[in-house]
């Protein structure tokens, strides 16, 4: 909804959720990236951030992703306002990582076959998120 009380949400648009395709469509997009992450070596710095296991980090983008693309909001149902930049501060992330989670997921989201008419909107919206998750320079 927008800030302007004189706008009106259009709801006859579809959301990006319901563009993507819904549930299953954004739990493949995302079992997808971290299976990327996991194999290919040109993610290897940003796969050393998450540790042994990328279980706890797989299901925690899929609940944030399906409300923040207009789904449901299962993030916020379990763990109230996702707090991205805090819930990120303990991890150390520069230009590097920000760069190979923008590749990851564009990697992904081509294999996925994400509506191309999606796909520059995510992008835009990946990066802007992506960059503002940095908390070092370089």
């Amino acid at each position: 909804m927008s800030a302007h009380d004189d706008e009106v949400e259009d709801l006859s648009q579809p959301t990006a959720y319901e563009l993507l395709g819904g549930d299953t469509a954004v739990r493949t997009l995302v079992d997808r990236f971290y299976d990327l992450m996991d194999i290919e070596p040109a993610y290897t710095v940003l796969r050393q951030v998450h540790g042994p296991s990328l279980d706890d980090a797989r299901d925690k983008l899929y609940w944030f992703l399906s409300g923040w693309l207009g789904g449901p909001n299962l993030f916020i149902e379990r763990f109230g306002h996702p707090r991205l930049r805090a819930r990120h501060m303990p991890f150390s992330i520069g230009i590097k990582e920000r760069d190979e989670w923008l590749a990851c997921m564009d990697q992904a989201m081509a294999e996925c076959q994400v509506n191309p008419d999606l796909v520059p909107r995510l992008q835009k919206a990946f990066f802007e998120t992506a960059d503002w998750m940095r908390n070092r320079g370089v």
